[in-house]
């Protein structure tokens, strides 16, 4: 594949869930190449997660064609998530989850080594290197269910992070940091962007951007109706005013 070919690419791509009686995404066309920073926007149920669960091979593609990595997410999908980091929207750690920080972030490392083979020592560091880069190596003995929710986000993005991914996922990412803590979360995330893997973001915040320009994609009923670069002080205004218009 080379560099100025799309990692991702979605040509007339309709989507449903099983059982629904309706497609969730409609007519979708949208490319992304390496290094690209982009931010998908929209009112609620406009098909966003929907999107990401697409692109990661997670729901049937009714029509059309979609590639990511140059893999078809319908016919290829183990091929597809094992590229593909994917950070869900709604997680829920019971206090008592017998697992520290370490070893969640060491489950990112499977589908590199497999389910039943040992960790070895480049395991453990790609898990190091991840939990130092979202500043939460010092907590990786502690245990996954006492943390709040923003130490857990950190720790599922760390995860991600140690699969080594070609393509990063976000489902609302900064929903459970504060002000603070999302800037930091952004930088790393512009940081991972810039190093080639192309970071996708759902959220419905936009108070913390990176510093780079960002593809802005809203969407609204299913379907794209904005696909465009803008500066990061811009992104609010431009979802908003597209959401209205649209």
């Amino acid at each position: 594949m080379q560099f100025n070919d799309p990692i991702i690419k979605l040509d007339s791509v309709w989507t449903t869930y099983e059982g629904a009686a309706r497609p969730v995404i409609k007519d979708v066309n949208m490319q992304v190449h390496a290094g690209e920073f982009v931010l998908v926007g929209g009112p609620n149920g406009a098909g966003k997660t929907t999107l990401l669960e697409t692109i990661a091979g997670l729901l049937p593609v009714i029509h059309g064609t979609i590639s990511v990595c140059g893999n078809d997410p319908v016919h290829e999908g183990c091929k597809v998530r094992k590229k593909v980091g994917y950070v869900i929207q709604n997680f829920d750690f019971h206090p008592f989850t017998p697992f520290n920080v370490e070893e969640i972030v060491l489950m990112g490392r499977y589908g590199k080594i497999g389910w039943f083979k040992r960790h070895s020592d480049y395991d453990f560091q790609k898990v190091r290197e991840a939990l130092d880069i979202l500043g939460i190596l010092s907590i990786s003995k502690d245990q996954i269910g006492k943390l709040s929710g923003g130490q857990q986000q950190k720790v599922l993005i760390a995860q991600n992070l140690a699969k080594e991914p070609d393509v990063l996922l976000l489902d609302e990412p900064f929903s459970n940091l504060d002000i603070l803590a999302r800037e930091e979360v952004c930088k790393i995330l512009c940081r991972i962007a810039e190093s080639g893997i192309p970071v996708i973001i759902v959220s419905h915040a936009f108070d913390a951007m990176p510093d780079i320009d960002v593809r802005v994609v809203v969407m609204k009923d299913g379907h794209i109706v904005l696909n465009q670069m803008a500066k990061p002080s811009d992104v609010s205004n431009v979802v908003r005013s597209a959401s209205i218009a649209a």
